[in-house]
């Protein structure tokens, strides 16, 4: 029953970003068929394209079509590419699905043992050196972040390639995942320029949540200590490791469990700054490039897409929340 609600939830929710995504994009300034034919274009021809997308209609004449279209896996036609969004975004998806997962597990990876560390040796020098992380890891902005390793790394050191998802030929098309494509095909070299490629860039994506991650781990592991039920299983003499990971750390995970959700999102939508600067072909340079060239069927499209991610991923938090917490569960 838990389960039926929250997709309910989610299902009109959905419908609610699509309805405020696609009237938000119509009222873009710019005529979209003016941009696609050039300044040199004449009235008729402007008017015929109008016509062919369906602009000179109303607007709940527009969505209706929208919707329907979009029931059937097609989002209209990039007035760039001349393509249909949904392609394009195909293309492209898999690159930063790829950079944002890649990026939260080093987040989660790295920033769980660093903040539990950090609470059990409260105020002593391993704490002192993670908080000062912490604060710069949501302090300094990405895209100098990128430059400098881009600088220390690639330039200086000649370590790790700058740009691009790949150098020699990509792997056997299987998901779109390079790293996850050339595992299944046991394409090791291809593996390992990939893993090359994604190296700098989810690094450079992952440290704000890192840090945050980092944060909330210390801050409600601190909060397990002063328990009750630790300071009894201490008592009665439970193994210290015991105590911290099968149950602190669980607690103290539920309360996190919903941040990480959000930075999940919240990854997805700012991953342009960091495709940007390593010229990472994905779908965020996509869109940011689309909102330049008013392609208001690719820029519907990509925050769509953004949209979706967020809501699917709140949803998998919820059912997990009433995995660890039973409660949360029966009391819904």
């Amino acid at each position: 029953m838990y389960s039926v609600k929250r997709l309910a939830y989610m299902v009109l929710v959905l419908f609610g970003i699509s309805l405020l995504i696609f009237f938000l994009a119509r009222v873009m300034p710019g005529d979209p068929a003016r941009l696609a034919l050039g300044p040199e274009a004449t009235q008729e021809q402007v008017q015929a394209l109008r016509h062919r997308l369906g602009l000179d209609q109303p607007l709940y004449t527009q969505y209706y079509v929208f919707v329907k279209g979009l029931l059937k896996g097609e989002l209209g036609m990039s007035l760039v590419t001349k393509r249909d969004v949904s392609k394009d975004l195909i293309q492209r998806l898999p690159a930063t699905l790829e950079l944002v997962v890649a990026a939260m597990a080093i987040a989660v990876l790295a920033g769980i043992p660093l903040g539990v560390l950090s609470a059990l040796h409260k105020d002593r020098t391993i704490d002192q050196l993670s908080r000062i992380f912490a604060f710069a890891g949501v302090s300094l902005p990405r895209f100098w972040i990128g430059i400098m390793f881009q600088i220390a790394f690639a330039y200086s050191l000649g370590l790790l390639p700058i740009t691009g998802r790949i150098t020699g030929d990509p792997p056997a098309h299987i998901t779109g995942l390079y790293l996850l494509d050339s595992l299944l095909t046991r394409d090791f070299p291809a593996f390992m320029d990939s893993f090359k490629h994604i190296l700098l860039p989810s690094i450079t994506l992952s440290l704000s949540p890192l840090a945050q991650i980092t944060r909330l781990i210390r801050a409600s592991m601190i909060e397990q200590l002063r328990k009750d039920y630790t300071v009894v299983s201490r008592i009665i003499g439970m193994p210290e490791n015991l105590n911290i990971y099968k149950y602190m750390l669980k607690n103290a995970f539920t309360a996190t469990l919903t941040v990480i959700g959000l930075l999940f999102g919240w990854m997805i939508g700012n991953a342009f700054v960091v495709e940007q600067v390593f010229s990472w072909p994905g779908m965020a340079r996509y869109g940011v490039n689309s909102v330049l060239r008013n392609d208001f069927n690719a820029v519907v499209g990509v925050t769509l897409v953004i949209g979706v991610g967020y809501v699917l991923i709140n949803f998998i938090v919820d059912l997990l929340y009433g995995y660890l917490d039973p409660r949360i569960r029966l009391k819904k």
